[in-house]
């Protein structure tokens, strides 16, 4: 009859650190895999804030793969809102996106603070003007703003294009802050079936899909983004997962959005996407980019926000 083999504690602790997988491709797997950072933490064993420091390196890692992978944009563009929150309920924010109508390829996104709206009791209202009392009240122009730089990054400044979106009223105004694009805006209704026939559904599906490969974007979830710097970076690596290793058709195995639009000739495979740090010295992120790289982005209800600021980072 055969026993088990029994370790002691610091024989299998020795055992188990020396043959432990690299931690980052399990962490882009697994958060692809709708998992929370304390899920993994829990199944490999290590601290969530190591899963996080992890995953801030994966997102700025992203950030910087998209950014020098992004093709010319020769097609028409789909824009949309898709809201979540950070911290708590009294701080939703969006996320503005912009998506290739034929290739569904994720272009940009950039973000914009909200103040919390809809039905509230009487106790909500009066937390509600606590906190604006003590943090401020959002820019109410923020979406505005969000959708202008997402334009403003995609588009070189003179250029022509044809925009889908739904019938939000800050759009047009945000097209009045780049006056030197041409934009066709074909405005489809957001009460419209989003069937594969809607215009909206590249857009459509990709929120789908971010909420539903996202734990922090469940709703009734609580593996919220506790920052909305966390929810940025986990949406970078979320954004090459999509456009450069997920099929266009997962059902079909067809090719990527990226080899859709001829950025690349072949499906990217996580190991591909790591095997060379990439140093942002190189990448020349524009504007709200390099604010997403630097970890710039506060959360309001949080004193200490750190940003990224390694002396030998270079």
């Amino acid at each position: 009859m055969h026993c088990l083999r029994t370790f002691s504690t610091q024989t299998f602790q020795t055992h188990y650190w020396l043959h432990k997988p690299h931690l980052q491709p399990i962490i882009f797997q697994r958060i692809q895999g709708c998992s929370g950072l304390r899920q993994i933490a829990l199944e490999h064993e290590v601290s969530p804030s190591t899963v996080q420091l992890h995953l801030s390196r994966l997102g700025r890692h992203s950030l910087i793969f998209q950014h020098r992978n992004r093709p010319e944009i020769k097609e028409p563009l789909v824009l949309d809102g898709m809201e979540t929150f950070e911290y708590s309920q009294y701080f939703p924010f969006h996320f503005n996106i912009l998506v290739g109508k034929h290739s569904h390829f994720f272009h940009l996104f950039t973000d914009s603070p909200l103040r919390r709206k809809g039905s509230m009791r009487e106790d909500q209202k009066r937390r509600r003007i606590k906190l604006e009392e003590r943090l401020g009240r959002p820019d109410p122009k923020a979406i505005e703003i969000g959708v202008a730089e997402v334009l403003r990054l995609a588009l070189p400044k003179e250029a022509s294009v044809t925009l889908h979106s739904d019938e939000h009223p800050a759009y047009p105004k945000a097209f009045k802050r780049l006056p030197g694009l041409k934009i066709e805006h074909v405005m489809t209704p957001s009460k419209e079936a989003r069937r594969p026939q809607n215009p909206l559904f590249p857009v459509n599906l990709l929120d789908l899909l971010i909420r539903h490969n996202g734990s922090n974007h469940k709703r009734e979830t609580i593996a919220f983004s506790k920052r909305r710097q966390g929810a940025i970076e986990r949406l970078a690596a979320m954004q090459v997962w999509r456009n450069f290793m997920r099929p266009f058709s997962v059902r079909k195995q067809g090719p990527t959005p990226a080899q859709r639009v001829g950025a690349v000739s072949s499906k990217l495979t996580v190991t591909q996407l790591l095997i060379k740090r990439l140093f942002v010295t190189h990448a020349n992120l524009p504007g709200t980019l390099a604010g997403y790289y630097w970890r710039e982005v506060k959360t309001r209800a949080l004193r200490v926000n750190r940003s990224h600021r390694l002396k030998y980072a270079f």
